[in-house]
């Protein structure tokens, strides 16, 4: 992407400048943080419609930040992504684990969306939000890190399944 470029169009790939307008799908799941979908014109975004199948959607007219704007952003975003797993590891376990090994650790979600939906469904009849996916990921991650240190404490190497104890 050249100096002048924002982001690209998701359908034919143009470039968005800094300050152009642009459009984004009205559907939540278009618009997602992994998904986003952004276009540089209405027949790009028409484009996208036979893929997704949605069933009543338009184009929605945006502007695209201008480049200090979009500097900013990002260093706010890099300064949330650090503070915000180890204030989530404080306020989530009961007491803070050590993370055993180097580096940088990546903060991904680690369940399955679709599954824990069916089964939430299955078992109540309730519907479950994206929200509870990082929160579940926040306690998986506790969970494992607990498990790590009693691992690394006996001497091995491998996680089994008598280093996670039950809640």
């Amino acid at each position: 992407m050249g100096n002048d470029t924002w982001r690209r169009c998701s359908s034919c790939k143009t470039d968005i400048p800094f300050g152009a307008i642009y459009w984004v799908c009205n559907v939540s799941t278009c618009n997602r943080v992994r998904v986003a979908l952004y276009f540089c014109s209405v027949p790009c975004w028409e484009a996208h419609l036979p893929t997704m199948r949605h069933r009543e959607s338009w184009a929605v007219e945006q502007t695209a930040p201008n480049r200090a704007q979009y500097e900013h952003e990002q260093a706010e975003q890099e300064v949330r992504t650090v503070r915000e797993p180890r204030e989530r590891q404080v306020v989530a376990t009961r007491t803070p684990t050590p993370v055993v090994s180097s580096g940088n650790v990546p903060i991904d979600v680690l369940i399955v969306a679709s599954k824990l939906k069916n089964y939430v469904r299955a078992k109540s009849g309730m519907r479950t939000s994206d929200t509870c996916m990082d929160a579940l990921s926040t306690i998986v991650r506790d969970a494992c890190n607990e498990a790590i240190r009693r691992a690394a404490e006996d001497g091995r190497q491998t996680l089994m399944d008598r280093d996670f104890r039950r809640y």
